[in-house]
């Protein structure tokens, strides 16, 4: 599969998701077999006007590859000097969020408020468009509420506009993460553009990669909620797009060994305070089903330090 002059491994993506996909998580899902990966989204006007917290939102290493950057805002210019000042680093992909449903977002006209004005959509994506030489993708949604399903008309603007493919979320945002997502909405998203569809909602098991592929005629999936404790998920989708085999799910010692070396990068990359508070969560994701976890999830919160962690986790497991 290839995004402009980009190709990609394999056709199955690691969606951008804040507080989650960060460097640490990121190399992991692009070990176990992600074809793209995707920073956290970061605001424009942030970089724009120095903030410094976006540095560690945007960071990377040289073997991260494939890797898109991706960007949220509403001011045409700005996101098009954004956009050519991170051409210039690592990235290979930059890509645009207008699908996130957050009300900070939504309320600035950014995100997936952007929906409901298509024309402001255009001359964002226009304007990054025709200064950038690296591929331009853009993740949005069904529509904005149920009054105004437009994903295909917002697909072909963005081609219109210069974009090299498109990942499209089947909930509106209204709908948050909440309900079923509708895979019809992909499906005729793909028939409305000649360009890459990813279709994203709802895929949890290598099973409903499948099922959505053959469903809706989409050139690729992109996986988010479902990679939260569960990076193995792209080997076990790969392969089962690739030979029709299901590979057995991760046993409790691989869980605890992927544990430990995420937390450990973790502390690597952003130094033990944040990073073990921030493993907290992870280790909830990873533990969820596994019998007896539910005190291993309250007893996490006390942990302080690396050596604690997997002082625990050795225990428990």
């Amino acid at each position: 599969m290839k995004i402009g002059n980009i190709e990609l491994k394999h056709n199955v993506a690691l969606g951008p998701m804040a507080g989650v996909t960060d460097l640490p998580f990121r190399l992991l899902c692009e070990e176990m077999g992600a074809g793209l990966t995707c920073t956290e989204m970061v605001s424009a006007k942030a970089i724009y006007y120095g903030n410094k917290n976006t540095n560690e939102l945007i960071r990377t290493v040289p073997e991260e590859h494939p890797l898109a950057v991706q960007l949220f805002g509403s001011d045409p210019d700005i996101m098009a000097e954004i956009a050519v000042r991170l051409e210039e680093g690592p990235y290979d992909i930059i890509d645009v969020n207008m699908g996130c449903p957050v009300p900070k977002v939504v309320n600035n006209h950014e995100g997936s408020a952007l929906m409901r004005d298509p024309d402001l959509a255009f001359r964002i994506l226009s304007a990054m468009a025709k200064k950038l030489h690296k591929p331009l993708t853009v993740k949005f949604r069904k529509g904005f509420n149920d009054d105004s399903v437009n994903a295909p008309e917002f697909a072909k603007m963005a081609e219109q506009a210069g974009v090299a493919a498109v990942a499209v979320h089947g909930r509106t945002r209204e709908e948050y993460y909440r309900g079923k997502a509708d895979w019809e909405i992909i499906r005729k998203v793909k028939e409305a553009v000649s360009i890459p569809v990813f279709g994203n909602g709802d895929i949890f098991r290598p099973e409903d990669a499948k099922k959505m592929m053959d469903e809706t005629g989409c050139d690729g999936v992109m996986i988010a909620r479902g990679a939260k404790g569960n990076p193995w998920i792209f080997k076990r989708v790969v392969h089962y797009l690739e030979h029709g085999e299901l590979l057995p799910e991760p046993t409790r010692e691989e869980i605890l060994a992927m544990i430990r070396r995420q937390a450990k990068m973790m502390v690597d990359v952003k130094g033990e305070y944040i990073a073990i508070r921030e493993m907290r969560k992870h280790v909830s994701w990873y533990t969820a089903g596994i019998p007896n976890s539910a005190q291993l999830r309250n007893d996490i919160n006390m942990v302080e330090t690396l050596e604690g962690l997997l002082e625990l986790l050795d225990r428990r497991f």
